[in-house]
C-alpha cells in the first residue's frame, strides 16, 4: 500500500510510535545533560544531609540532652570512659612494668589497711544514709515516668521528622518534574523550528513531525507515479497519468516557509487542531498534453452531459409545491481546467468534480426566496372557482385549471397567461356556440330537413367573458354564472330553438308557429321572388323586435323618393328588412305566387294571421325557414 493510499488509522499509528521515539530521545538527551547530573548530585547530597541531621536530632531526644554534656542516666562522659578504661587490665609489655604493678598492689593494700574503718561507724553510717522506703518509691515512679514521656516525645519527634523529610523530597521530585517537562517542551519547540508540527497534513497527506527535506524526498519518490483521479457525479472516474504530461518535481521555497510560519512555542495546540495545509508542490509538466487529455475525456463531450434544472414550483394535486433542484452533468469547462490544474500544482492524488463546482449549478434551490415567492403568488391564484351554467352541463374553472394559466420564467417572475385564458374561451365556444350553424330539423309536416345559416344559436362574447374570468379568479371568487353572450338560444338541447318557434316552409308557401311543441297557427304566405332577385333565405334566425304601424321602404332613390313605401300595421322582423307583416295587396297566400308576385324577401301574411301571430311571438323567438 503507498504512502497515498494509507488508511487514516495507519497514519495515526505511526505518529504515535514517532511521537514515543521523539519522546525518548528528549528524555535521553535531558538524562545525559550536565544540568540534570548537577540536580541529581545536589539531590543526592541533601538526601545524605538529611539522613546526618536526622541521625543526630535522634540521639540528641534519646539521651535527653547534647552529646557534649555529662549525663546523668543513659550516656557516658569523658571521665567514666577513663573509669571503665583504667579497670581493664592489660599485660604489662615489660618487667618494669610488672614491678610497679606489684608495688603499687602492695600500696592499695596498705592503704586499704589504713582506711578500713570501724564496723560500728559503718553501721551508723548506714542508718543516717538509709533512704525511707516511701521516698524510694517515690523516686521510682518518678523515673518511671520520665521514661514514658520519653518514648512520647520520641514517638512525636520521629513523626515530624520524618514528614520535613517526605516533603523536603516531595518538593526536589515536584522541581525536577517541573524542570524535566519545562525540558521537554523547550525540545519539541525546537524540534518544530525545522519539522512539521503533530497531525499536520499538506494537501491531503499526513506529514506529522517530518522535516522540509523528508516532505520533499516524499514528494521526488511519489511524482513518477503520480496519478490524478477524477470522481464524477455518476460514480464513474477517469484518470490523467502524471507521466502522460511529462510531470515533474521542482524543489522550491514552499515547503520552508510553511515551516517557518508554524509558531513553534504553541506546538502542543496541533495535538487538537490538527493543521491542514495547501501547499502550491513545485511541479511542472506539459501544458499541451494536459489540454489534449483532457478534451478527449468522457465527462467533457457533450453528448454525455445533461443541463442541470432549477428548483421551480410545480401544481401537484390541488396547491403549487417547489420541486427541487437537479444538478446535471454539464461541466464548466473553465472551473474544470482550474480544477485540475490546481490539483497537479498541489500533487494532490483526486479531485471530486462536485465538490469542485466543476458542474453547472442551477441559479436556483430549493431554499431560494425567489423560488418560495414565487411559489406563494402563484398558490394566490388558485382561490377562485368558477362554475359555468350551460344546462343540462356544466365546466368548472378551478384551481386544478387555473395553475394552467400561472406561469413562471426562468427569472422566478410569476405572470398570468392570459392567452392561456383567452384559448379556453375559445374551446368553450367551439363546444357551446351555435349560431350559424347547420341544424337537422323535423318540419311540422314531418319531414326531415337541413338548414344552413342564420343569426339565430348561442354565440359567447370572448373579449367580455375573458375580463369576468379573470376578474372572478384575481378577486378570488367562487361564483356560478353563465359566461358572456353576443347571442343566446332557448336551450342548450341539440334543438337549441326548443319547442315554441315559428316555421317558414318556403317550398310549400307555408308557416307555422310552433308553441310548446303544438301547432298554434298556420298559414299561406308569400315570400320574395326568387326571379327577380329577391328570393327570401333560407336559414334559424330570431326574432329581432315586433312593432305596429310601420312603413316598409325600398332603398332610396337619389331623388329622394324610394323604390316602394308599404304601410303594414303589424310587423316583426327576423333578418335585418326581413321579418313577418301584414299584406293586404296581396289578392291570396301560398301555391306559386310568391314565383310571379312575390315580396321584396319579407314573408306576406293575411291580414288577421299578421295580428295573431304578432299576439303570440315575442322578441327572441327562433325563425326557421326551409326549402
Amino acid at each position: 500500500m503507498s504512502d497515498m493510499q494509507k488508511r487514516p488509522e495507519d497514519i495515526d499509528r505511526e505518529s504515535e510510535e514517532i511521537i514515543e521515539e521523539t519522546m525518548k530521545e528528549i528524555f535521553d538527551d535531558i538524562n545525559n545533560s550536565d544540568e540534570f547530573k548537577e540536580m541529581d548530585d545536589s539531590y543526592e547530597e541533601s538526601e545524605e544531609a538529611a539522613d546526618e541531621s536526622g541521625q543526630e536530632d535522634k540521639a540528641e531526644e534519646e539521651n535527653g540532652r547534647p552529646l557534649s554534656e555529662d549525663t546523668d542516666a543513659g550516656g557516658l562522659s569523658s571521665d567514666d570512659s577513663d573509669i571503665e578504661t583504667a579497670g581493664v587490665e592489660e599485660e604489662p609489655d615489660s618487667e618494669d612494668e610488672a614491678a610497679e604493678e606489684e608495688a603499687s598492689e602492695d600500696g592499695d593494700e596498705s592503704d586499704e589497711d589504713d582506711f578500713e574503718p570501724d564496723e560500728d561507724d559503718v553501721e551508723s553510717n548506714e542508718d543516717d544514709f538509709e533512704p525511707d522506703e516511701d521516698d524510694v518509691e517515690s523516686n521510682e515512679d518518678d523515673f518511671e515516668s520520665d521514661e514514658d514521656d520519653g518514648e512520647e516525645e520520641e514517638t512525636e519527634a520521629e513523626k515530624e521528622l520524618r514528614r520535613h523529610r517526605r516533603r523536603k523530597k516531595a518538593g526536589i521530585i515536584a522541581a525536577s518534574v517541573a524542570g524535566a517537562l519545562i525540558l521537554i517542551y523547550i525540545g519539541f519547540a525546537v524540534f518544530f523550528s525545522s519539522h512539521f508540527m503533530f497531525f499536520t497534513e499538506i494537501n491531503g497527506q499526513d506529514f506529522s513531525m517530518k522535516s522540509v527535506s523528508q516532505v520533499e524526498e516524499y514528494m521526488k519518490k511519489q511524482v513518477a507515479d503520480y496519478v490524478l483521479t477524477l470522481k464524477e457525479s455518476d460514480g464513474g472516474t477517469e484518470t490523467i497519468r502524471g507521466a502522460d504530461i511529462s510531470l515533474e518535481y521542482v524543489q522550491g521555497k514552499e515547503l520552508k516557509q510553511l515551516v517557518k510560519k508554524q509558531n513553534n512555542f504553541l506546538w502542543i495546540e496541533s495535538l487538537w487542531k490538527h493543521p491542514e495545509i495547501t501547499a502550491e508542490v513545485g511541479v511542472k509538466y506539459d501544458e499541451n498534453a494536459l489540454k489534449s487529455i483532457t478534451e478527449n475525456l468522457k465527462c467533457l463531450n457533450p453528448d454525455n452531459q445533461t443541463a442541470s434544472v432549477d428548483a421551480h414550483p410545480e401544481f401537484k394535486d390541488t396547491e403549487f409545491v417547489i420541486v427541487p433542484e437537479v444538478i446535471g452533468t454539464q461541466i464548466d469547462t473553465e472551473k474544470f481546467n482550474e480544477a485540475v490544474s490546481t490539483a497537479i500544482n498541489g500533487f494532490v492524488s483526486s479531485v471530486d468534480l462536485a465538490d469542485a463546482g466543476c458542474y453547472i449549478k442551477p441559479r436556483f434551490v430549493s431554499d431560494s426566496k425567489e423560488v418560495t415567492a414565487a411559489k406563494d403568488a402563484m398558490n394566490s391564484y388558485l382561490g377562485a372557482s368558477v362554475t359555468y351554467d350551460f344546462s343540462p352541463n356544466t365546466e368548472v374553472v378551478d384551481a386544478s385549471v387555473i395553475s394552467q394559466w400561472v406561469k413562471v420564467d426562468a427569472d422566478m417572475n410569476v405572470t398570468f397567461d392570459e392567452e392561456a385564458v383567452k384559448a379556453y374561451i375559445q374551446t368553450l365556444a367551439d363546444k357551446y356556440n351555435t349560431k350559424g350553424k347547420t341544424r337537422t330539423f323535423t318540419t311540422a309536416g314531418g319531414n326531415s330537413v337541413t338548414v344552413e345559416g342564420g343569426s339565430y344559436g348561442w354565440r359567447i362574447d370572448q373579449e367580455a367573458e375573458y375580463n369576468a374570468l379573470t376578474a372572478n379568479i384575481k378577486n378570488g371568487e367562487t361564483v356560478t354564472r353563465e359566461p358572456e353572450y353576443s347571442s343566446r338560444a332557448a336551450s342548450h338541447d341539440v334543438n337549441d330553438f326548443g319547442n315554441t318557434y315559428a316555421e317558414v316552409d318556403l317550398t310549400n308557401q307555408q308557416m307555422y308557429f310552433i308553441q310548446n311543441g303544438q301547432v298554434v297557427l298556420q298559414t299561406g304566405i308569400v315570400t320574395g321572388n326568387p326571379n327577380k332577385g329577391n328570393g327570401t333565405p333560407q336559414g334559424t334566425y330570431s326574432l329581432a323586435y315586433k312593432a305596429l304601424d310601420q312603413v316598409l321602404r325600398g332603398k332610396k332613390k337619389p331623388d329622394g323618393t324610394y323604390e316602394y313605401e308599404s304601410p303594414v300595421k303589424f310587423w316583426m322582423p327576423f333578418n335585418g328588412g326581413i321579418g313577418f307583416h301584414d299584406a293586404t295587396w296581396q289578392p291570396t297566400f301560398g301555391g306559386s305566387r310568391y314565383q310571379t308576385n312575390g315580396s321584396h324577401g319579407c314573408v306576406n301574411m293575411p291580414y288577421d294571421k299578421a295580428a295573431q301571430l304578432y299576439d303570440l311571438i315575442s322578441a327572441g323567438t327562433p325563425v326557421i325557414l326551409h326549402y
